[in-house]
């Protein structure tokens, strides 16, 4: 019998470029959140403070590690990558990630000089979503997306992988495709902190008692968590999502209150001694564990997606709003908030500190029964259409391999 020689197993490694661009995403996120600190604790910031450094390591990283990727496929003709590989303008070839990263970097590099321009102009900013910073915002997502799409590609493939045989090189294939999903999630969370980031100022602890709050939930939420725990082949994948937002919000407003700052700008209303935090972020990791829980009931076939959304959908609405409705108070109103840990405590020295409405609700967002019931009827209503989507974007992520 004449013996048959099988192919050698390819040991195939993680690139670099994709740890780099899912550091990058973290750079991004801490970046914006101390921005956001440094303009309630000291005020204003120039082109080149510590925070928009940090944003722009972001994106340096990014657009350099994505873009010497693409060249390596472009000019490095026998590289049996290319085949799987995106091809754009008629010249350079890349990953679908890779292409992200990229314009997203430039996008964010360009915001910076728009930013500066807009400050000198016009002052400090008095919200979030400013022309300079939606620029911003639109390069840092894309660049985030990029590490998403880019690290989704490599799972998808990699879980399309059969091992053929026990050995060190399946352990070692196996290992890498578990790496993939968890750096997936995380990406995913981090591109969901910058979501929660931008309608902040809609969804803080003082607007719990308000059912549009929850009516912004139900549009932004679902879509995203669904097309994660779709296109994700762990068990618990927006549980994981919803973690690592959570730390990767928590993480700069538990450290940097430790270090001084003092106001640069006036009026100082408030003179803080010590940087501000931001506020604590929404639970949605306690939903977050019931989508994955009714995902994996009655997911991959065994329920309509149009029921599957309507189901997701409405558990969403119905535990946010009971989860923030006594949390939110909690945050609100409770001196037990009013620590390190819970943040309650953050006031910007912009803030008359002799206020109530720091220790209680404004009647501004205030509500009767009747009229919050229907607001949260409406919130499962567009929670529904925003599930819906979301798992058609998710089965499209779930056939995504460039």
């Amino acid at each position: 019998m004449q013996a048959t020689l099988s192919p050698p197993i390819t040991r195939t490694n993680i690139p670099t470029y994709i740890y780099a661009v899912v550091f990058s995403s973290l750079c991004i996120v801490w970046g914006l959140l101390w921005d956001i600190m440094w303009h309630i604790s000291i005020g204003r910031d120039g082109l080149f403070a510590p925070p928009h450094l940090l944003m722009y390591v972001g994106a340096v990283v990014a657009g350099l590690f994505s873009g010497i990727k693409i060249l390596q496929l472009t000019f490095a003709k026998g590289n049996p990558e290319r085949t799987g590989s995106v091809r754009f303008w008629g010249i350079f070839y890349g990953s679908l990630g890779a292409m992200y990263c990229v314009w997203g970097a430039l996008t964010m590099l360009t915001s910076a000089p728009f930013d500066d321009w807009w400050h000198n102009t016009y002052g400090l900013d008095v919200q979030i979503l400013t022309p300079p910073h939606t620029v911003l915002l639109v390069g840092m997502m894309t660049v985030q997306f990029g590490a998403m799409i880019g690290v989704l590609a490599l799972q998808n493939r990699a879980s399309g992988t059969q091992p053929n045989s026990p050995g060190s090189d399946t352990q070692w294939n196996h290992r890498q495709a578990q790496r993939l999903k968890i750096m997936f999630t995380i990406a995913a969370g981090l591109l969901l902190s910058i979501l929660y980031t931008m309608l902040a100022e809609n969804l803080g602890p003082w607007t719990s008692h308000h059912s549009s709050s929850y009516i912004t939930m139900g549009i932004a939420f679902p879509f995203y968590l669904l097309a994660v725990g779709r296109a994700s082949t762990l068990r618990y994948p927006i549980t994981i999502t919803t973690l690592a937002y959570m730390l990767a919000m928590l993480i700069p407003s538990w450290i940097l209150p430790l270090f001084p700052a003092t106001p640069r700008l006036g009026p100082v209303l408030n003179p803080i001694t010590h940087y501000q935090a931001f506020v604590f972020p929404l639970l949605l990791v306690i939903p977050g564990f019931v989508l994955d829980k009714l995902l994996h009931r009655f997911g991959n076939g065994r329920l309509n997606d149009w029921l599957l959304s309507a189901l997701t959908g409405t558990v969403f609405i119905v535990i946010i709003s009971v989860v923030q409705w006594y949390f939110g108070g909690f945050l609100q109103t409770s001196p037990y908030a009013r620590n390190w840990f819970f943040l309650a405590e953050s006031m910007s020295y912009s803030d008359d500190p002799t206020s109530p409405y720091h220790t209680t609700f404004h009647p501004h967002w205030l509500e009767s029964t009747p009229d919050f019931l229907l607001g949260i009827g409406i919130a499962i209503l567009w929670a529904i259409a925003s599930a819906r989507i979301g798992l058609l974007w998710g089965n499209w992520m779930k056939k995504v391999q460039r």
